[in-house]
């Protein structure tokens, strides 16, 4: 996979578990727990989402914080 997600990372700096973030966003916990351990990548939609939770919580973050380019 060419990137990497930072997700684990910065939920656990924002103190945030990843099932509860997984409701917030609408998906099941356990897609979430796979793009969060780079075992697949989220659709557009889900990306999305994920996008737009975290600005939610945190208005500076961005794509490039969330997935890295290995």
């Amino acid at each position: 996979m060419p990137y990497k997600c930072k997700l684990k990372v910065i939920l656990a700096d924002k103190d945030i578990k990843h099932g509860e973030f997984a409701n917030n966003i609408g998906i099941d916990k356990s897609t979430f727990s796979s793009i969060v351990n780079n075992k697949s990548l989220p659709s557009f939609e889900t990306l999305y989402d994920i996008v737009e939770e975290l600005r939610r919580i945190d208005p500076d973050i961005k794509l490039g914080d969330i997935w890295v380019k290995e």
